[in-house]
């Protein structure tokens, strides 16, 4: 008979979804590879699990691509009388007939004579749902193989830690006790490992209907689940969350056959509306009113971020995002042509100084600034009084004149029904502005086309330089590669300003 095996992560998705657990086993080519950004997280990942594993000096990792070698040492080790913590420690068990459970533990800690605490280790910054299923199935196959489990921790990063000089292992981690947690979990899980297999053993991929769970707690690689559903669907409705599965299950399919009075949101209304006349929507009144509180010269800016779970300069902290690149058009006056000006660091330092001075220089003392989301602008200036803290007083005046372009967006007082219920700038300007000037490319001609694709291709020629050695071995980058990519920098970040520019012209030519 063949042999089945559950492993920690098979667990996980067949909880989620059982459409994609039998899909992983039987006909793992329909799953897509990684993304770029996905496999930077990962490797992220294994560089935090470094740092936790550095507060057990003595620890031994057994980490191993060889499968049979990783379970042969763990048994090995753990018969051992001088106890020591286990990194990757590995545990395969018979749950049924034919049927196998398997997990590796991140680190084990041996306490008194014969009990052990699991350390399980994760690059977020606080504990999820999911963490808690993870370790719930780890305590029982550990439990299963015969060990005796004491105490359950989540060791995760401290996003309040601030580097200075060398990373300090002990404050970039901390810890918490969820034994108790685990306890609760654990509760039925022999049943959903039977559920599991069961599904894992049968010859036809499993029947499941799209839901909530295609995308918690993780988004599902198998998009081709969607693939029934027709065009301006119900599932475009702008914040719909639960309201569109509901409509769905009502046999309301289209957005165009919603009932205005199911609906308690305004541009939920608005979006529907313009779905059934195929029409924008335009509140001239209000847009005018927005338009009337710009103060020139306006100047357009966007910033372009990295944030990383190790940080990589002095007076930063884990996941904080670190401004490398700016664009701004400036505009002297409503019927005057935008001037550009730009910063792209060059990767060979930490940017913020040189990024802040640039900045200075070329934003006046006066005028409005035009971002699109300025929370996030907002956050990026107010992390850069730690760095600059001489230039808080200017700081906080460039905040104070700060105008955000999707405010008349997200209130739909503009709406096209192609911007598919988004109010992000990639969706508002190609309907706004379907024509751009000559010679300037769209984002869907872009290589970079998206503000995480513009991090990792900066990752990519900045962290070979880095200060820490951790991150050198990921990125290496030749130097014509280097050009290239700053060179797709440069146009990508300029266009979210022109855009901007762009959309706030053909705002004023449609209110007079």
């Amino acid at each position: 008979m063949k042999q089945a095996l559950l492993s920690k992560s098979s667990y996980m998705i067949g909880l989620q979804c059982p459409r994609y657990l039998w899909t992983k086993i039987h006909e793992k080519e329909k799953i897509p590879e990684a993304s770029e950004a996905d496999e930077w997280k990962f490797e992220q990942g294994y560089l935090i699990q470094e740092y936790a594993q550095k507060w057990f000096l003595d620890g031994i990792d057994i980490d191993t691509e060889d499968f049979n070698e990783n379970l042969k040492k763990t048994a090995e080790l753990i018969n051992l009388k001088q106890r020591k913590p286990l990194f990757e420690a590995a545990f395969k068990v018979e749950f049924s007939k034919a049927n196998y459970i398997y997990s590796r533990a991140d680190i084990l800690v041996p306490v008194g004579k014969d009990l052990w605490d699991i350390v399980e280790v994760k690059s977020s910054a606080s504990l999820k749902p999911e963490n808690i299923q993870d370790i719930a199935f780890q305590k029982y196959v550990l439990e299963k193989a015969g060990l005796k489990i004491r105490k359950c921790f989540l060791m995760c990063v401290n996003n309040e830690y601030v580097k200075h000089e060398k990373i300090d292992c002990k404050k970039l981690m901390k810890t918490e006790d969820i034994s108790e947690k685990i306890e609760k979990e654990i509760k039925g899980i022999e049943e959903r490992i039977e559920n599991l297999f069961k599904i894992i053993n049968a010859e036809k991929c499993p029947k499941i209907a799209i839901g909530n769970h295609c995308k918690h707690p993780y988004e599902c690689p198998l998009t081709s689940c969607w693939d029934f559903i027709p065009g301006e669907s119900v599932f475009e409705l702008y914040y719909g969350g639960k309201k569109s599965f509901e409509l769905f299950e009502k046999d309301i399919k289209l957005l165009k056959d919603i009932p205005i009075a199911h609906l308690t949101k305004e541009q939920q209304k608005i979006q529907v509306q313009c779905a059934k006349t195929n029409k924008p929507y335009i509140n001239k009144e209000k847009i005018k009113e927005f338009l009337d509180k710009l103060i020139y010269p306006v100047y357009y800016l966007d910033f372009e971020t990295i944030g990383t779970a190790i940080p990589l300069f002095d007076g930063s902290h884990p996941y904080q995002n670190i401004a490398f690149q700016y664009s701004l058009h400036i505009q002297e006056s409503r019927d005057s042509e935008a001037k550009h000006v730009s910063f792209l660091a060059k990767g060979d330092k930490d940017p913020r100084h040189e990024f802040i001075k640039s900045l200075k220089e070329n934003l006046g003392n006066k005028g409005s600034i035009v971002t699109y989301n300025q929370a996030f602008e907002k956050s990026v200036l107010e992390k850069l009084e730690m760095i600059c803290p001489k230039e808080k007083k200017w700081i906080e005046n460039i905040i104070k004149r700060l105008v955000d372009l999707l405010q008349p967006f997200r209130n739909f007082d503009y709406y096209n029904p192609k911007q598919k219920g988004s109010a992000s700038i990639k969706s508002v300007m190609p309907s706004l502005v379907p024509k751009l000037p000559k010679g300037i490319k769209s984002y869907d001609e872009m290589e970079i086309d998206k503000g995480d694709v513009a991090s990792m291709a900066f990752l990519k020629i900045a962290l070979g330089e880095c200060p820490e050695d951790d991150f050198k071995k990921f990125c290496k980058v030749s130097k014509a590669d280097q050009e290239k990519t700053r060179k797709m920098l440069e146009e990508y970040c300029e266009l979210d300003t022109l855009g901007m520019v762009l959309m706030i012209n053909k705002l004023g030519g449609m209110v007079g």
